[in-house]
């Protein structure tokens, strides 16, 4: 990459930020109902309703997290981080950076300090999980993405990103551990109490 193509792709990102502010200070002050989550993926606003069934399967992840890196670990539910592509404002079901991770200037947390991405598909945005915010996933170059299904009862677990997506997903059933040792997170997560919907 050459000086200028470096220059044109920081002030690229500075206002794609600045657009994202915009958006999100707008939705902010709408009357968005309580229990949904709000965000912009390829610039397109979604506003999800939190179920019980997507809780339960957030919650037990984020303790799984807990009791392997500790209460201090850097695990997020619905907090706002800019992935690249146009207008990409996710707040991933669950998020864990690195211990390191320190929030920009602008007071976001960084995409180059997700180590770990983890969502749980809502009916109405299905289709961003395993689509656009894979790929924006890939190209951040998390190395590990998990989608949990209650629909259809399985978990996908995606690794090894190249190139903006990742290899061939390994697919595991409710019920069944999803080994993730030799990964970012080295654990086993129990999904024998996943609820299905």
């Amino acid at each position: 990459m050459t000086v200028l193509e470096d220059r044109i792709e920081m002030a690229d990102a500075d206002a794609n930020t600045e657009r994202l502010d915009e958006w999100f200070e707008r939705l902010e002050r709408m009357p968005v109902p309580e229990g949904y989550r709000v965000e912009i993926v390829e610039g397109n606003v979604h506003m999800t309703p939190q179920r019980d069934t997507h809780w339960i399967i957030i919650r037990r992840i984020v303790r799984a997290l807990e009791d392997k890196f500790g209460m201090h670990v850097k695990a997020f539910s619905d907090v706002r981080i800019d992935f690249p592509g146009h207008e990409n404002g996710f707040c991933p079901d669950v998020a864990l950076l690195k211990d390191s991770a320190k929030k920009d200037s602008t007071g976001h947390w960084r995409w180059q300090d997700v180590v770990f991405v983890a969502e749980v598909i809502s009916k109405g945005t299905a289709a961003n999980d395993y689509g656009p915010k894979r790929f924006a996933y890939a190209e951040a170059e998390v190395p590990l993405y998990v989608i949990a299904d209650p629909y259809q009862g399985r978990c996908s677990i995606y690794t090894d990103p190249k190139q903006g997506d990742y290899a061939e997903p390994t697919r595991v059933d409710f019920g069944t551990d999803l080994d993730l040792t030799g990964t970012v997170v080295d654990l086993v997560l129990k999904t024998d109490e996943f609820p299905r919907d």
